[in-house]
């Protein structure tokens, strides 16, 4: 395989595909929680959902782990601190989630739901995903358990990178296959663990699943490829995959998530696609390749995309849905009348997103994501922030 002889692309380089598709990644997340909601009166229905979506969201959650170490690595300023990036980082994920923890802990109290110290103080603090309770993991949103991996990604971030951009580049590529190995053990490591009880999400013992899928410490390895992704096209290692070919590895992995039994189909598969694909479009956008993930609405579909993600679920559980406040058999329908309610809450879940995003996140960004004295000008943009490319997650299943 030849190493694509290219110029390599500025440090100023835009990636408008890749927040274009931020967007995509969070719609896979709503259409898992889609598939697993028994919410059709056909059986026949509900089961091939079960069987071929319900894992549409993992692939999702998996890009946003693997495209938070690309593009952190990649519009990482000159001179940047540790205590400047966790900063930008903290003001970037916490008012949102704050926003809706808050809400999630409001719509409990009124409709009667237990509250207690274990599904409200842990994930308020991001730390709910260290916990295999699950009512701990649920917290008062569940989608915010992947912010404490996020958490776990920044706080590793400021010593991960000086760390890896020490590998000489003509070795990038063998530590991205002996970390994408890493990732492939991890269900083989899940086997010490018991059978039982069965997880209620996948066919696989609920130990396994948390310690594969859940686990802030196992995900840090998907993050780290894409550190070395991006240090790859940087140094002009890039071996000139195309987006396609790249597209279709992504399908080929998920086909094999679909298929794998136990927790090997729960993450492994996907890992090297997604982070060659991450790399093959940012590849394009750097050298002029024109994109319709690259468009307006798509770019700002992926700038609303992490508000999307973390109040999504809450429409799900109290919305027109109801998973939360009516018993399932009353939440079946017909297929036309469940699509009509699905796409009701898409809307009314990409309308909450945009409002959180307007009224919470950009002015959060704004005010506090650098210290500002008395009489100094408005601080510079944050390099990733949407006009390079955002990184922070939506959520996940």
């Amino acid at each position: 395989m030849t190493v694509a002889t290219v110029a390599p692309p500025s440090r100023d380089s835009r990636l408008p595909s890749l927040t274009g598709m931020r967007f995509l990644a969070a719609v896979l997340v709503f259409v898992t929680h889609v598939a697993v909601a028994d919410l059709f009166l056909d059986a026949g229905v509900n089961r091939f959902l079960h069987d071929y979506l319900s894992r549409a969201g993992y692939l999702g959650v998996e890009f946003f782990f693997v495209l938070s170490g690309f593009v952190l690595t990649w519009s990482a300023p000159a001179g940047d601190t540790p205590r400047r990036f966790l900063r930008r980082r903290f003001v970037k994920i916490y008012p949102n989630h704050f926003v809706t923890w808050f809400a999630g802990l409001l719509l409990m109290l009124w409709y009667g739901r237990q509250v207690s110290a274990g599904n409200t103080v842990p994930s308020l603090l991001l730390v709910q995903s260290w916990s295999p309770d699950l009512n701990v993991l649920g917290g008062t949103n569940g989608p915010s358990w992947t912010l404490a991996c996020e958490l776990l990604f920044y706080l590793s971030f400021p010593w991960l990178h000086p760390l890896l951009k020490r590998i000489p580049a003509a070795r990038l590529w063998v530590a991205a296959g002996l970390v994408t190995a890493a990732v492939g053990a991890v269900p083989l490591l899940a086997q010490l663990l018991p059978d039982t009880p069965m997880s209620p999400f996948q066919p696989v013992s609920w130990w396994k699943q948390w310690f594969v899928y859940f686990l802030p410490a196992p995900r840090l390895l998907e993050f780290v490829l894409g550190i070395l992704m991006a240090l790859i096209v940087r140094n002009d290692r890039w071996i000139g995959l195309g987006r396609v070919p790249a597209l279709a590895l992504v399908a080929a992995g998920y086909a094999l998530m679909v298929l794998l039994p136990d927790a090997y189909g729960l993450v492994a598969p996907a890992a090297l696609p997604l982070a060659l694909m991450i790399a093959a479009w940012a590849h394009g956008d750097t050298h002029g390749r024109r994109s319709l993930l690259a468009g307006r609405l798509m770019v700002w579909l992926g700038e609303v995309s992490f508000a999307f993600y973390i109040v999504h679920f809450l429409v799900f559980e109290y919305g027109p849905m109801g998973l939360s406040t009516q018993p399932a058999a009353a939440r079946a329908g017909t297929v036309p009348h469940t699509l009509g309610v699905v796409a009701v809450t898409f809307a009314l879940s990409l309308a909450f997103g945009w409002l959180l995003y307007t009224l919470v996140e950009r002015p959060a960004m704004r005010r506090w994501r650098s210290p500002r004295r008395a009489g100094a000008p408005a601080a510079a943009p944050d390099p990733t922030e949407p006009a390079a490319v955002t990184t922070t997650l939506g959520s996940t299943p």
